[in-house]
């Protein structure tokens, strides 16, 4: 869900339509979509009837970071694969 969300930004998607692509219920969506949002990686706009869910880019990011950081403890040699990987994700 979270991918899919990433995958549609900046525009978001309908809590509907995600349930949609993913095959999932939509109450068991919401309960996914609740806990991300109050994890605060995913962010909601009401458009009429609608709920519009987006991937909150710079909290995944800052998680990311700390998680990296946290892990290594200073130890690059640890955290170097890693690095190298996201990079090349980057790059493609």
């Amino acid at each position: 869900m979270f991918r899919l969300l990433v995958r549609h930004e900046p525009d978001g998607l309908a809590a509907g339509e995600i349930a949609r692509q993913l095959d999932v219920p939509q109450n068991t969506m919401s309960a996914h979509l609740g806990i991300l949002a109050r994890a605060g990686l995913v962010r909601s706009e009401r458009y009429s009837r609608s709920i519009i869910y987006r991937a909150d880019l710079d909290a995944l990011r800052a998680l990311m970071l700390f998680l990296v950081k946290d892990c290594c403890e200073g130890r690059a040699e640890l955290c170097h694969p890693l690095a190298d990987e996201l990079l090349a994700c980057r790059a493609a």
